[in-house]
């Protein structure tokens, strides 16, 4: 044999292993045991799973080599530059390459892999696509970049109005890429969007060209579509959060819809995020990088302002003609005197002028941040909040068998003949009122009136251009036929008293996605907003400025030195298992210690969180510090896990 020597990755979790183990291949599997097949090695005893990264004339070792026990499967899945991608996260989250590697391969379907592969459909190119990229700067560019076989990097700043459809942009952007003969990886944050991203680029490419990958598919059919990506047939992929892995050969574009969304944010270990890991991805494989959204994130906002991201995006005055028209309640004193008390009230005159003039050309749809009845309760009096006698709970209203009835929220024990501990009092007022109640009143005051309830587990897709009332919660917003009419933004106050750091940039990317639902205001289309008019996310709203609002907000970001402007790394575990760590840290010379603080229990062990910050110029250095302490303390199998997460979505 000329490559005696099998490299592996073994599915060893621990950090103080995190590296590639050599093993001697026998002639039996000397065939078999190809690059990127699946094998089972022994480790410490104990028989374990893995694949091949590499095979090798000698290892550099210096001790025996055991045996390869078996291999698993000869099909190669895990090639080259998936494992230079997977390495790469790992090292950038603190993490190890087996916990990355899980969310990049889906686990073995055997069936299928030995099924015969049917052919695979190659796209069908059109001659032109027609589309909103060329109405905007430098959109006709990037187009004629990617056919040429160019490698961009752009951030395409989305108009928010209905008129302007993103997916026939990204199916633009898609067929270009496939003149030059390259493959195109498309990016979504849930099912709902890849089902609409798919049947538009479908229309173009024709669905039986396009591979999907998303975790709501069952095994059979993920395994089949990952096989058509590995072996070089699938050349449009569409998925979520773990296909920005995705093995999809001589690769000309990753494009990423609404980076800002939190659903980008890998909730396990290492806790990456999708737009990170496009970028590495972009700079390691050379092709282009296509982010769009209709609002913008510090972090694009930070790459747009080094240049490392080309925006394309409409002049202010453009983008603010393509939007409807956005109107605040109580913005000024002509509107006072028309409705006092439109600064007080949860539903001001402008709430039911904007719906009665919507529902006569079309579908009207209402915001609420919160599903339910009355999501919260408090005495009438004295304010104090309704708590269950029981367990301390907090106490929700809810409608059944058309009474209105008290229970809590922890342990649904029904309150009945409550009164306030404080005053005495019986009454009760709803502070936070939920999806639920808000149709309910809207359902009165405008009768005959269809109202669509989307919130829960009830979420619709699309509604048609009837007049209806679409009340829906944040995300949940269905598509209406030709646009919405109108809409209504309802608790924006609540929606930006949330204690955390991106309180005001995910508010403004909400409101930002909801005028993305409606029509033009030339074509008539309004949006109402119930909030203080004063606050600088609700003038970025009515300015219809997401890139002057990111701006300002990354100027905060350095000022106050927060992410993205610093690397921040969090640490979480119990107070000895924290200090451990740190001492065992050899920490950059510049870098604050921020704690630590309580932050909750784990059983009887109160967990501690503890922050390290240091300019950016010194973040590969802290990320790799606290991952060669997190290896000595697995190595000394010290007590008390400690949860690593490099610049946290959530600072609280």
């Amino acid at each position: 044999m000329d490559l005696p020597v099998a490299r592996c990755a073994v599915d060893v979790p621990l950090a103080h292993l995190d590296r590639f183990f050599d093993y001697e291949v026998g002639e039996a599997l000397d065939e078999a045991a190809v690059p990127g097949a699946r094998v089972r090695v022994r480790f410490a005893g104990k028989l374990r799973d893995g694949f091949v990264v590499e095979r090798l004339a000698s290892s550099d070792s210096g001790v025996k080599l055991a045996k390869l026990e078996k291999v698993i499967s000869s099909e190669p899945v895990l090639g080259p530059e998936q494992v230079a991608l997977v390495r790469a996260v790992a090292d950038h989250c603190a993490g190890t390459f087996s916990d990355v590697l899980r969310l990049a391969v889906p686990p073995r379907h055997a069936a299928t892999e030995k099924a015969e592969q049917k052919p695979w459909p190659e796209p069908d190119l059109p001659e032109s696509v027609e589309g909103p990229l060329p109405g905007y700067p430098l959109g006709t560019d990037l187009l004629d970049r990617l056919a040429q076989g160019q490698s961009p990097r752009t951030f395409w700043q989305v108009a928010p109005s209905a008129a302007q459809d993103p997916w026939q942009g990204l199916a633009q952007a898609t067929v270009a890429t496939l003149r030059s003969g390259r493959g195109v990886l498309l990016l979504v944050p849930d099912v709902k969007d890849l089902e609409a991203l798919r049947e538009r680029v479908a229309t173009v490419v024709g669905g039986a060209a396009i591979a999907v990958l998303h975790a709501d598919l069952g095994p059979s059919a993920r395994y089949r579509n990952f096989l058509a990506m590995s072996r070089g047939q699938a050349q449009v992929v569409i998925g979520t959060r773990a296909a920005v892995f995705a093995p999809v050969h001589e690769l000309g574009l990753v494009a990423l819809w609404d980076d800002g969304d939190d659903l980008w944010s890998e909730p396990r270990a290492p806790y990456f995020h999708a737009r990170d890991v496009a970028a590495i991805r972009a700079t390691q494989q050379k092709c282009a990088l296509l982010l769009a959204a209709r609002g913008r994130s510090c972090e694009v906002q930070q790459w747009v302002e080094r240049r490392w991201l080309l925006p394309v995006e409409l002049p202010g005055a453009q983008a603010r003609q393509q939007a409807p028209a956005v109107r605040v309640a109580a913005d000024s004193d002509r509107a006072l005197e028309r409705d006092p008390m439109a600064a007080q009230v949860r539903l001001p005159n402008l709430v039911f002028e904007t719906i009665r003039r919507g529902l006569v050309s079309g579908p009207v749809l209402i915001q609420v941040p919160r599903q339910g009845y009355l999501v919260a309760l408090s005495c009438q009096t004295c304010r104090t909040s309704v708590r269950c006698p029981s367990c301390q709970g907090p106490v929700q209203g809810q409608r059944r068998e058309g009474t209105q009835q008290l229970s809590c929220r922890w342990c649904g024990h029904l309150v009945v003949g409550w009164r306030c501990q404080t005053c005495g009092d019986h009454r009760l007022r709803a502070p936070v009122v939920g999806s639920t109640r808000t149709g309910e009143e809207l359902g009165r005051a405008f009768p005959g009136t269809t109202v669509v309830d989307s919130s829960g587990d009830h979420v619709r897709q699309q509604v048609g251009s009837t007049p209806a009332l679409v009340i829906a919660t944040p995300g949940a917003e269905p598509v209406a036929e030709g646009g919405y009419s109108a809409a209504v933004l309802l608790d924006t106050l609540m929606q930006l008293s949330r204690p955390d750091l991106r309180v005001s940039e995910e508010a403004l990317r909400r409101w930002c996605n909801v005028l993305g639902l409606v029509r033009p205001g030339l074509d008539g289309g309004t949006v109402a907003v119930v909030g203080p008019s004063d606050d600088r996310t609700v003038q970025a709203l009515v300015r219809v400025d997401p890139p002057g609002f990111a701006a300002r907000e990354l100027a905060d970001r350095f000022e106050a030195r927060f992410p993205p402007a610093v690397k921040f790394v969090t640490l979480e575990g119990t107070a000895a298992a924290v200090e451990e760590m740190v001492q065992q840290a050899t920490l950059p010379e510049v870098v604050d210690v921020l704690g630590p603080v309580p932050v909750g229990t784990v059983g009887e062990a109160e967990v501690s969180r503890l922050t390290l910050r240091t300019p950016l110029p010194l973040g590969r250095e802290l990320v790799a510090a606290v991952k060669a302490a997190s290896a000595v303390r697995s190595a000394k199998k010290a007590p008390g896990a400690v949860r690593v997460r490099v610049d946290p979505v959530e600072l609280q």
